[in-house]
């Protein structure tokens, strides 16, 4: 695996307001629940739901958790909420290269080495990447110093004009698969910088698209591949995204491995043969 240095994983904002109450409601609104559906799902009542969203009642530390819990909030705000609720954090945010987490970059090393010749990446909240296999150095051939340099962000070097979009043969439909990703990641976490991010890449020229070999037969794909040239073949990859179960460190639950799997025989015989 070859370790890349990255930038800090994405730091959310979240809405002005006195006390936790107003950051609940905001967090329930946003997934369109309603006061009485949170309080079944957290096994209390609307009444007190109300109580503590304009703030007539302070809700326990156990409460604040349960009902981050149901809704579904991201590990970093469920600390914002904590304090919010005058309550200490409870998940640490443990550097990446801390040695409290040396089993956990070795577990993912020998995972994304196992990968090969296929490409995999560790990236984090942002898209900066940490880490690398062959694979993914392969597909990085002769792209731009300026993008290469560090943090290293997965977004930037897939869709701008100088990195892969020129190489990626079904680049409309690639980019709006990424972008919407990228939505529902702000959705999700609520994130200022992501959103910045979001909007830079958007705001990317879609190149022309680069003449190249076409696969001889048509193959049926059981997901939308990106479809990249390399060295005048066309390689097609469907992406897979895994992330830790029941994280407690914020570190830990913002990082994400993605793993490439080719989706057409010609690209399995490709790859077996550059990357042996």
């Amino acid at each position: 695996m070859t370790s890349v240095p990255s930038g800090n994983a994405a730091r959310v904002t979240a809405p002005t307001g006195q006390g936790v109450g107003p950051l609940l409601r905001a967090w329930r609104e946003q997934r369109r629940v309603s006061q009485l559906e949170l309080a079944l799902r957290a096994d209390s009542s609307a009444r007190h739901i109300s109580f503590i969203e304009t703030g007539r009642s302070r809700p326990s530390e156990e409460m604040v958790l349960r009902l981050a819990e149901h809704l579904e909030v991201p590990v970093r705000e469920r600390n914002a909420l904590l304090l919010a609720a005058g309550y200490a954090p409870r998940y640490p945010e443990t550097p990446l290269d801390d040695p409290a987490l040396d089993a956990l970059r070795a577990g993912m090393e020998q995972l994304i080495q196992g990968y090969e010749p296929y490409p995999a990446l560790v990236v984090d909240a942002m898209y900066n990447v940490h880490a690398a296999n062959r694979g993914i150095l392969m597909l990085l051939d002769d792209i731009p110093e300026h993008l290469l340099q560090p943090p290293l962000n997965a977004m930037r070097l897939t869709l701008h004009p100088d990195g892969l979009a020129p190489r990626i043969r079904n680049l409309r439909e690639w980019r709006g698969h990424l972008l919407a990703q990228m939505q529902r990641q702000i959705a999700l976490h609520r994130s200022e910088p992501l959103r910045e991010l979001y909007e830079e890449v958007a705001a990317y020229p879609v190149p022309e698209d680069v003449p190249g070999a076409e696969p001889e037969e048509p193959v049926p794909y059981f997901a939308l591949p990106m479809q990249i040239e390399h060295e005048g073949r066309v390689l097609s990859f469907i992406s897979s995204i895994s992330t830790f179960n029941t994280p407690m460190d914020v570190t830990v639950a913002e990082l994400a491995i993605e793993t490439l799997l080719p989706a057409d025989p010609a690209t399995v015989k490709y790859l077996q043969s550059l990357l042996p």
